[in-house]
């Protein structure tokens, strides 16, 4: 995911041009937004609307993209000048420059309940049949056996799409789609043959296979984790559409044509593993073409991103895309450190030799040499490691690149210790000798005993595949954290998934060459990896109760969280400290219980244009919606008045003299009936903040009957920055619960 920033003010109506340069022949990429005139007729197929999209453009050529369902424009490469005379046409709106998005298994299913102890699905969750989900992404590789279509029946008659592959690679019944939208390179000249979307990277493949891969017995990685290799959803449909290099990097305007083509072809999920540093909706075409995508009912999954544990690094921030964080499963590749005084401590490691291995011991950090702790190429030149397992620190280089360079410099094991950020999170990397990686706890102990003895030793003994491991889950150091910034009255992340060492399918062999026939897997971590796992949780959500709406699925979803680990306490962070609300959302997904949520919460597309009006302009609205949207006084809502499944209330300095905010919502009764709902407020014990629920019951006699509450949030005077609890609706078989996190503005 990118970390760098682009942005570009701009009128709606007159283009106002920033940083021009002197001849203003630059040629730079953009979004043109334009709308027909009242006295303009418009005609009605796509190839009408190409043509009037080209009719703004100086020559054929320059035109990229045409969008013809997520966003009323198309993307073109002008100049500056050519920009400045196409912004003067009748129909302009607004353009945007292109920015670059960056890309963010075995044990998941039974990890999530969806298959049983003896690996057989659970019927109450069933397997996403007759549902499609549409993955945008590095492309896919087609002959590896998750995308066997075998047993499954074909793709429901709404599906439009094409195959861009040769021969028989989209067998018709599991790989049903795959298109290229690279606008840079081979295939993106008019007329030219389609480019198959072949994956490059590894990247699609694996977040394809693990959305709704089908299942491979046998899977594993270096002979470890071993097991049958099944998505979340093994019986749902898949479209691949190739939006992003084999480098990972993916242009915004080749997102918003594919989302654009996910619409059209009938799918009914999009999972979008990448993103980019939030900016305002109405500049953001992905955030445009989602909102087309979740209007049209088809539900959307997103990577929160992984620039944590930073306050405020959440991406994908709006509230009609599920934003994804991730966290640990229960499952160890196992390396484990023994000292010479008996301290012991968990590490990982893929690389399993047949025995363990005991050794001297020393820190690389002793040797003069700047930097060496690293373990850097060539730092331990001079420094004697021969036949020693070396103790690095992480942070600066590959675990792997580390062990390498123990290696070369005589060294018989490395033990990679976190830095202090990362925490008790460990990988299990492909080592190249002898090693492990531990927790920055464990680090330090370790560094604490070999200044405690004039003859430090360490064994390393491997253990192989452990599951049940605890505290699990756990959020990831790297899982992107809120608050929301654009929004902060949408409380963000919405959910955390499985996203720490995840096997999918990948593409190419892993390690060293060999003779190994076997499908090919891999163990990857990311946002990028729990986003298709909620993905799969809506596609099963979907396949139960199609006529749901994308806000209902997303209601199920995270209202039915689990906000405690599977040991029943509190779920925690890298640093195994209670994770807050800004960490792991409403909490972590469970997929069974969310095919029952009792109550939803649902939003129509006029709460999302007044919400909308709540923060912009109605030009800027307009742009978002497709049409012109006029945001009168009495349309405009504060974002916290969104009906969203969860509350987030902020107070401003002069809190102390404020009346208690109230904040609505709306309820629909998805359960059997009659249901009678009672209030339980959970917040801290102490907390500076009284809240109320009115009124003091729910009673629902018939099946989809509406039902209003209010929720007073009061502020004692505190010097506290940010309280979070929630409030839960339960009834005999329900627990609705709404997580509620009340911040003070600094004064």
């Amino acid at each position: 995911m990118g970390s760098f920033k682009l942005s570009l003010l701009f009128s709606l109506l007159t283009f106002l041009f920033l940083a021009i340069v002197n001849a203003g022949d630059d040629i730079g990429t953009y979004v043109i937004h334009v709308q027909p005139q009242e006295d303009r007729q418009l005609g009605t197929t796509d190839d009408d609307r190409k043509a009037w999209h080209q009719s703004f453009l100086p020559e054929h050529g320059r035109l990229l993209h045409s969008y013809h369902h997520v966003a009323s424009g198309f993307s073109a490469r002008l100049t500056r000048r050519e920009l400045e005379a196409v912004s003067a046409m009748p129909g302009f709106v607004a353009a945007i420059p292109d920015v670059i998005y960056h890309v963010q298994t075995t044990h998941t299913p039974q990890f999530l309940g969806l298959d049983t102890a003896l690996g057989v699905r659970n019927l109450s969750v069933g397997s996403g049949e007759g549902v499609i989900i549409g993955v945008l992404d590095t492309g896919v590789f087609p002959d590896h056996p998750s995308f066997s279509g075998f047993g499954m029946m074909p793709p429901p008659a709404k599906w439009k799409g094409r195959c861009d592959f040769n021969g028989s690679a989209c067998n018709g019944h599991k790989l049903i789609g795959a298109r290229t939208f690279i606008s840079s390179g081979n295939g993106s000249a008019p007329g030219a043959a389609p480019v198959p979307p072949i994956d490059g990277h590894g990247h699609g493949t694996h977040t394809s296979s693990t959305a709704a891969g089908s299942a491979v017995p046998g899977a594993q990685v270096f002979g470890q984790a071993n097991g049958t290799a099944s998505g979340i959803a093994p019986r749902a449909h898949l479209a691949m559409y190739k939006v992003c290099d084999e480098n990972g990097n993916c242009a915004g305007i080749d997102v918003l044509a594919g989302i654009d083509a996910a619409v059209s072809d009938g799918c009914d999920v999009i999972s979008i593993s990448l993103g980019f540093p939030p900016r305002p909706f109405y500049n953001d075409s992905v955030a445009i073409g989602t909102f087309a995508a979740a209007e049209k009912g088809i539900f959307v999954s997103m990577a929160a991103g992984n620039s944590g544990p930073i306050s405020s690094s959440i991406l994908n921030e709006a509230p009609w895309m599920l934003t994804v964080a991730a966290s640990t499963m229960d499952r160890l590749i196992s390396a484990k450190v023994t000292l010479g005084d008996n301290l012991s401590f968990d590490g990982e490691s893929l690389f399993q030799p047949d025995n363990s291995m005991e050794a001297s011991l020393v820190y690389a950090g002793a040797s003069s040499t700047h930097l060496a702790q690293f373990c850097g190429n060539g730092s331990l030149d001079g420094f004697d490691v021969k036949d020693k397992i070396v103790l690095c620190d992480s942070g600066r280089y590959s675990p792997v690149d580390m062990g390498a360079e123990v290696l070369r410099a005589g060294g018989a094991g490395i033990i990679v210790g976190n830095q202090l950020l990362e925490g008790y999170i460990t990988f299990p990397d492909a080592h190249v000798l002898p090693a492990s990686q531990v927790s920055y706890a464990a680090g330090v102990e370790i560094k604490n005993y070999i200044n405690s003895t004039t003859n430090p030793t360490a064994n390393i003994s491997f253990l192989g595949t452990v599951l049940g491991t605890s505290p699990a889950p756990v959020i990831t150091y790297f899982s992107s954290r809120g608050p929301n910034v654009h929004s902060p009255g949408i409380l963000k992340p919405d959910i955390t998934g499985p996203g720490v060492n995840v096997i999918a399918a990948w593409p190419f062999q892993v390690g060293p060459p060999s003779i190994d026939l076997r499908p090919t897997f891999n163990i990857l971590s990311g946002t990028s990896m729990s986003t298709p796992h909620l993905a799969g949780v809506a596609a099963l959500i979907k396949s139960k109760h199609p006529d749901w709406s994308p806000a209902a699925i997303k209601s199920a979803i995270m209202t039915t969280a689990d906000v405690t680990d599977r040991s029943g306490t509190p779920i925690l962070n890298e640093q195994h400290k209670a994770a807050s609300l800004f960490a792991v959302g409403a909490g972590h997904v469970n997929p069974e219980k969310a095919m029952d949520p009792g109550l939803i919460f649902d939003i129509s597309l006029y709460d999302y244009i007044g919400y909308l009006c709540g923060m912009y302009k109605s030009e800027e609205v307009s742009v978002i919606a497709r049409r012109a949207v006029n945001c009168s006084a009495d349309m405009a809502i504060p974002d916290y008045q969104l009906n969203y499944p969860s509350v987030s209330v902020l107070f401003p300095p002069t809190w102390s003299s404020n009346p208690p905010i109230s904040v609505e919502r709306t309820v629909s009764n998805v359960g059997d009936v009659p249901a009678l709902y009672y209030p339980e407020v959970d917040m801290p014990a102490d907390s500076p903040v009284i809240v109320t629920v009115f009124p003091d019951k729910l009673l629902f006699t018939e099946a989809n009957k509406v039902q209003k509450f209010d929720i007073d949030v009061e502020a004692k005077n505190s010097s506290a920055t940010a309280v979070q609890g929630a409030i839960r609706w339960v009834s005999v078989k329900h627990t609705v619960r709404i997580p509620i996190s009340v911040t003070f503005a600094a004064h």
